[in-house]
């Protein structure tokens, strides 16, 4: 058996869809949105190169005869992306305050949610959970910080479809749709394209956030002092 072709890079879009397939790929959407260890997955760049590798353009990206089936990804990867965020949100329910409150954890640190908190203070919980989705790692922490800032289950239910849908419809569509102009290219500007397609989905909070500096600075002290805060004493708020 020559075990170098079992090697997978965890971090390698092309690498993991090659050796894994449309439920190896479904697996991960999983995992990046509900395991908390999941967050280093490269999930855009999957999505895309899913969607490049179930077009007419497979053949570049898979090799000769492969292909992935497009109805498969677009059913499996919005339910795990959703059924991902549930767990993750269950788990900061249960366990949430424990683990943010940590002094020595380096990876759930309670800065987190006090400044999700502000995020969801300044954006409302709906714009939150749809936008986080197309931030990668935001997308794997904010559920369990959601939960954590005990967010009605219904309501971030409501949410989380609306986003997984369109994360993962959206990124799947792009590559299936453009796969014969993206495979050529794909290695080499795979990267800035997801950043793009990152920094247009968030485009809406940045101008809100600079808007709200802008006010701000317009209205002097008193203003600053008359907007919204961050309560830091118990960490644990229901979000209506």
């Amino acid at each position: 058996m020559d075990y170098n072709q079992l090697a997978v890079n965890l971090l390698d879009a092309k690498s993991l869809i090659s050796s894994l397939g449309a439920i190896g790929l479904i697996a991960i959407i999983f995992a990046e949105t509900g395991l908390l260890v999941g967050f280093f997955f490269p999930g855009d760049s999957l999505l895309i190169i899913a969607g490049v590798a179930s077009s007419s353009a497979a053949s570049s990206v898979l090799g000769d005869g492969a292909r992935l089936p497009i109805a498969t990804l677009l059913i499996g990867a919005p339910i795990a992306a959703i059924a991902g965020a549930q767990l993750g949100h269950q788990i900061g329910v249960k366990v949430g305050p424990k683990m943010f409150d940590k002094p020595e954890s380096k990876i759930f640190k309670r800065e987190y949610v006090l400044k999700a908190e502000e995020y969801f203070n300044r954006f409302g919980p709906g714009k939150a959970v749809v936008l986080a989705r197309f931030m990668p790692i935001v997308r794997t922490f904010l559920n369990p910080v959601a939960g954590t800032l005990e967010m009605p289950a219904k309501t971030f239910f409501l949410w989380n479809v609306v986003g997984g849908v369109l994360w993962t419809e959206s990124m799947l569509l792009i590559g299936y749709f453009f796969g014969d102009a993206l495979a050529p290219v794909i290695d080499k500007y795979l990267i800035p394209a997801v950043l793009l397609i990152v920094l247009l989905s968030i485009s809406p909070m940045i101008v809100e956030v600079l808007r709200e500096r802008k006010k701000r600075k317009a209205g002097g002290a008193q203003a600053g002092e008359g907007g919204e805060t961050v309560q830091a004493g118990g960490g644990r708020h229901r979000r209506d």
